[in-house]
């Protein structure tokens, strides 16, 4: 097959025509800008034409490698329509299907061959109806600072605030500085940045009114992403959960069958329980930061992840800790201050939120749910950080899950959860350096995949 048949068609209809092979959208020969993944909903609309598309189905193709809540879909669909001229009351080419989704229903569209040359640019014959009615940014400035409530006012703010990053981001800051209530509106044009291609930078650090604007903009999208991130939050601690039941059952086959082993049959059971609770534990912590991250922060995703995954690792570890020191102290006067807590909670969660934004990398920002090879991928690639980190952590003589219970194991006579058989398959006749460092290594490991494993879990 020759590379001329191998490229998909090209799409006309009225003034544009929609060119796939090289991902462009033009108006009277001009390129209508759009973000990739609207254009690739729009490039699915014109291909399946002849049908109505489910909005799930829309979410499953256009947004596969990220979770969205059902605002995104319509949120991509008023801006196509606005880059199309097109009025949803009266629609041209963008249906909305009522309880199902969207259908593209412009009649004619021309489906040809991609070799033709393209149309050449010519002017416009239709002028925008609000450069002719005065000043384009006073009407959409008055919709951005509307105090109207309900859905319909919410929609008419942004909406007006995708106008405004179209007619110009730096001269719509300008002009808001200048307004009262800009820190709400300061708030959705910096939401509604990722959404208009060519829109610019909209600060609020060190801005007036900065604290009120973060948590306006907080709210928004805390309100339209908890749902999911609720969600994301369990799978995550179910993914840790198992990876320590994993953990916890490969390690009690060691010591029940080690080399000088003591241990009875009932490791086997109790290993996998404890491996449950700690890694689940320990994944409510970690995963829940880097749900709230994903959820909240688009421009500055990386170092969120890692502050917010090495927060919540260690608010849980050192709550955890705390509570185990003052009900065994409490009870049998022993000395715990080896077991871990927030420290170690803190390096691991801070190591996971690294490893899941280097393997899931997104400059737009939003929860990232890799597919197949990629989900494997970035399980292998956050696991592997989080298991050096342990490593270190064992190797500077910090205690992680395993060190901690071989400890408490020491203070108790007749424990049966030592780890003699694991440092003598090691090589070393007591748990030495070697011992620790390499059970910690593999303890990160494992939690750290079976957490992006939990993560990247793609609701249905």
């Amino acid at each position: 097959m020759s590379p001329s048949e191998s490229k998909p068609p090209r799409f006309r209809f009225a003034e544009f025509t929609l060119v796939p092979s090289r991902r462009i959208l033009l108006r009277h020969g001009a390129e209508v800008p759009l973000i990739p993944r609207y254009y690739d909903l729009l490039v699915l609309l014109v291909s399946r034409r002849d049908e109505a598309i489910h909005r799930r189905e829309i979410l499953d193709l256009v947004w596969n490698d990220v979770v969205v809540t059902d605002g995104a879909l319509s949120q991509a669909v008023r801006n196509l329509r606005r880059a199309l001229g097109d009025d949803p009351r009266k629609p041209v080419y963008i249906r909305t299907v009522q309880r199902h989704g969207y259908s593209f229903v412009f009649a004619d569209v021309v489906e040809e061959s991609d070799e033709a040359p393209l149309p050449a640019s010519t002017p416009e014959t239709t002028e925008d109806s609000s450069s002719t009615n005065g000043d384009p940014f006073e009407e959409a400035l008055t919709a951005l600072l509307s105090t109207r409530d309900g859905a319909n006012g919410n929609d008419s703010r942004r909406e007006a605030a995708e106008r405004l990053h179209t007619l110009g981001t730096d001269e719509t800051l300008r002009r808001l500085e200048r307004l009262p209530g800009n820190e709400a509106a300061r708030a959705l044009l910096r939401d509604t940045r990722w959404d208009v291609p060519g829109s610019g930078p909209v600060p609020i650090v060190g801005r007036p009114g900065m604290l009120t604007s973060l948590r306006i903009l907080f709210g928004l999208r805390l309100r339209r992403v908890v749902r999911i991130a609720g969600k994301r939050w369990l799978a995550g601690v179910v993914g840790g959960g198992i990876a320590g039941v994993v953990a916890g059952l490969l390690g009690g086959l060691v010591l029940r069958y080690g080399p000088g082993s003591t241990a009875t049959d009932a490791v086997l059971a109790a290993l996998p329980l404890v491996g449950l609770f700690v890694g689940g534990l320990g994944a409510a912590g970690v995963g829940g930061g880097l749900a709230v991250a994903e959820a909240l922060i688009r421009s500055r995703r990386g170092p969120a992840l890692v502050l917010c995954g090495a927060l919540g690792g260690g608010l849980i570890a050192a709550v955890t800790h705390l509570l185990g020191l003052w009900t065994l102290e409490g009870l049998f006067g022993r000395d715990l201050a080896p077991v871990a807590g927030g420290f170690e909670g803190l390096v691991l969660g801070g190591a996971a939120g690294l490893g899941y934004a280097l393997a899931t990398p997104r400059a737009e920002g939003g929860m990232a749910t890799p597919r197949g090879a990629n989900r494997l991928a970035a399980a292998a690639l956050t696991g592997l950080i989080c298991g050096i980190a342990g490593g270190l952590l064992a190797w500077s003589g910090s205690h992680l899950g395993a060190l901690s219970l071989d400890f408490m194991a020491q203070s108790f006579p007749g424990s049966q959860v030592g780890l003699g058989p694991l440092a003598r398959l090691l090589g070393e006749q007591a748990p030495g350096t070697l011992t620790a460092v390499a059970i910690s290594a593999f303890e990160g490991l494992m939690f750290g995949s079976g957490l992006t494993l939990g993560l990247t879990y793609r609701p249905r």
